[in-house]
């Protein structure tokens, strides 16, 4: 039987070998304090949390779906620390842990770019924002499918984050083709065993939801072949004792029909450690998620780009079930959880978990400690210099326009005046204009999915070209289709469900889960009551709208309380109408669309229209990335708040 410590060298060999082998405060919310912005443009919370986080004997600092937002959310305050303060709060959490006696585990569950102009505006993408996310000392990590789409994407990741974290950065189920050899090799590490600072034994695993828009130079094992592979069944049965499993996974947080492989994962190890306390960590969805599977397994989601820090907190361990070495039963001086994982659990396990608002304010508030109350670090303070100097050497702060007014994606109705969707819908008319052919008139259809975020009023960046469309979707045409057949294709589209590879692969669409508060939390008055030392406060605060998330454990997992954000639904696809008179109805119509979803479009026209039948409508440079800038440089609405445009 193989040693759990040899089990992870198999990662290195070739596929054909190694699968034939083997609550009361820590501080004071201080309101009225000054607090220093990270970025020169940040905005900070205007409140934040009031209770102190869980500390139990096994915490994890959870990030996922960062997409490239490192800078964070220059234009919104509930979100505007950057990754240099991470680097400080990870840092100093660290610290913490070790004061107590306690482990603490920083993962990332993937998808690194593909979402903002510090990751994007660079050739390969993640050129420089890698730089920056490497800053931080995690413990585990694992690929997003933002990292398989295309193959130099790919082998940046098997030869600059794979080889800078080593065996911390798991790939369970996905391998890319080795150039020299020929033969299929794993990204990252199949697995990690290893024993934690305070004696806890860990079996790790990282495994991709079964993704198939890949690029072909990479291989996405489904996770029904993953779990009877002999390395797997191996690590499973290995002679050293496992305390506790740690699955991270890009794959949303709970089962059902959201297409997460986490169920999959869980059967196979219970078949073999009945109890052992198995912890999900995912991502993916890009929601607020917390499900419970069994008395001793939980999976914690962290919502996305840089919005959100999950935390996760455990106990349960001492010497008769685990080889801990720390403090029993939990830390003293802070609370510590004690819910376990279901109402009949016999087993001793409890857990807690919250849901981190992105801003320094919670920051700070976590940070401090009775006797340091103080928060920068060299480290990061370095950081947050860094990516203020490669901003302003990408440029990325230039002024396209000036937004007159918030643009959001779901939290309006999709034909309002305060959706995104219109707006795009005549930026998709007026700037993808093919100008030989512009006495024919055409749909240019795009879909809903590669718009990745809304637009806030104030200046319309360079940054923002990459934050609301960053993808570099071409547009294809099928010349002169007749009108009855070219004016159904959206509604058949739609009705279909088409292809959202571009989106997610074979997931559902991603979304905020946006449900009402608590009825103790309507309104705007919220009471603080500290459990410290120092004096008892109350304030009234104005409720901002926020996370307002419900799940396994109920509706108190958001550490900072928000008033709720309206969610309406948007369909698969969406299109611009240029070129036609309003009074005639034109007998043909020039199609245009987005390249991948080419086969769906043909499969709706019919047999009469064959991939002979498409090319370019303007030329493969033009992209879903170019059409949003062009609009805002040249519409007038947009060009009216120059030069004095500003966020409020």
């Amino acid at each position: 039987m193989w040693s759990c410590l040899l089990l992870g060298v198999l990662s290195l060999v070739p596929s054909s070998l190694a699968c034939s082998g083997c609550s009361g405060s820590a501080g004071y919310v201080e309101h009225v304090r000054h607090v220093k912005r990270m970025q020169p443009s940040a905005i900070n919370a205007t409140y934040g949390p009031t209770r102190a986080l869980e500390w139990g004997q096994l915490n994890f600092l959870h990030t996922t779906d960062t997409h490239g937002w490192l800078e964070g959310h220059l234009k919104e305050a509930n979100y505007g620390a950057d990754w240099g303060d991470f680097v400080t709060f990870s840092t100093r959490f660290k610290h913490q842990a070790g004061n107590m006696g306690v482990d603490l585990l920083v993962v990332d569950t993937g998808d690194l770019h593909d979402g903002a102009g510090l990751s994007d505006a660079t050739t390969p993408d993640g050129e420089i924002s890698m730089k920056i996310f490497d800053q931080v000392d995690y413990d585990l990590l694992t690929i997003g499918n933002h990292e398989l789409y295309l193959a130099d994407i790919a082998y940046q990741a098997l030869n600059e984050i794979s080889t800078y974290w080593g065996d911390k950065y798991l790939t369970s189920n996905v391998q890319i083709l080795n150039q020299q050899t020929g033969e299929w090799q794993y990204i990252g590490k199949t697995q990690r065993y290893f024993t934690t600072q305070h004696g806890l034994r860990v079996m790790a695993f990282g495994v991709l939801f079964d993704f198939t828009g890949n690029t072909n130079v990479t291989k996405v094992i489904p996770a029904k072949t993953m779990v009877t592979q002999s390395w797997f069944q191996d690590a499973l049965n290995c002679p050293e004792p496992i305390d506790v499993f740690v699955v991270l996974g890009h794959n949303p947080a709970r089962g059902g029909n959201t297409g997460s492989t986490f169920p999959i994962i869980l059967d196979a190890i219970r078949a073999v450690h009945p109890n052992t306390p198995i912890q999900f960590l995912g991502g993916h969805s890009h929601i607020r998620d917390f499900a419970v599977f069994d008395s001793s397994s939980t999976s914690l989601e962290s919502g996305r780009y840089c919005e959100t820090l999950g935390w996760l907190s455990m106990s349960g361990f001492d010497a008769t079930n685990s080889g801990f070495n720390g403090i029993v039963p939990g830390p003293a001086g802070v609370p510590n959880p004690t819910r376990k994982a279901t109402q009949n659990s016999t087993l001793p396990f409890v857990y807690s978990r919250r849901y981190l608002d992105w801003n320094r304010r919670t920051l700070e508030y976590h940070a401090a400690t009775w006797y340091d109350q103080s928060f920068d670090y060299n480290n990061g303070l370095a950081a947050t210099a860094e990516i203020t100097k490669y901003r302003q050497q990408l440029n990325l702060s230039a002024v396209y326009g000036c937004v007159p007014q918030d643009y959001c994606m779901t939290c309006a109705p999709f034909n309002s005046s305060g959706n995104i969707f219109p707006l795009l819908s005549e930026a998709l008319a007026e700037t993808v204009v093919n100008e030989s052919r512009n006495d024919i008139p055409r749909y240019v259809i795009a879909n809903t999915g590669s718009v990745r975020f809304d637009m806030y009023k104030g200046p319309f960046t360079y940054d923002d070209q990459f934050i609301v469309s960053p993808f570099t979707d071409i547009f294809l045409y099928v010349p002169e289709v007749p009108y009855a057949l070219a004016s159904s294709l959206l509604g058949s589209l739609n009705n279909a469900g088409a292809s959202q590879k571009r989106n997610l692969g074979v997931m559902p669409v991603e979304r905020d889960i946006c449900v009402d508060p608590p009825l103790g939390q309507l309104g705007v008055r919220h009471e603080e009551q500290h459990v410290s030392p120092r004096i008892t406060r109350r304030q009234v605060i104005d409720l901002v709208p926020g996370y307002t998330t419900s799940d396994d454990f109920g509706v108190d997992g958001d550490d900072t309380v928000h008033s709720s954000i309206p969610h309406y639904e948007i369909p698969d696809f969406f299109q611009g109408e240029g070129g036609f008179d309003e009074n005639s109805q034109p007998d043909i119509v020039d199609i245009v669309f987005v390249d991948f979803i080419e086969s769906d479009v043909l499969a709706i026209l019919g047999s009469n229209y064959t991939s002979d039948d498409v090319s370019y409508y303007i030329d493969a440079d033009f992209t879903t990335r170019d059409y949003l800038p062009l609009y805002v440089k040249n519409s007038e609405v947009f060009q009216a708040g120059l030069p004095n445009c500003t966020v409020t």
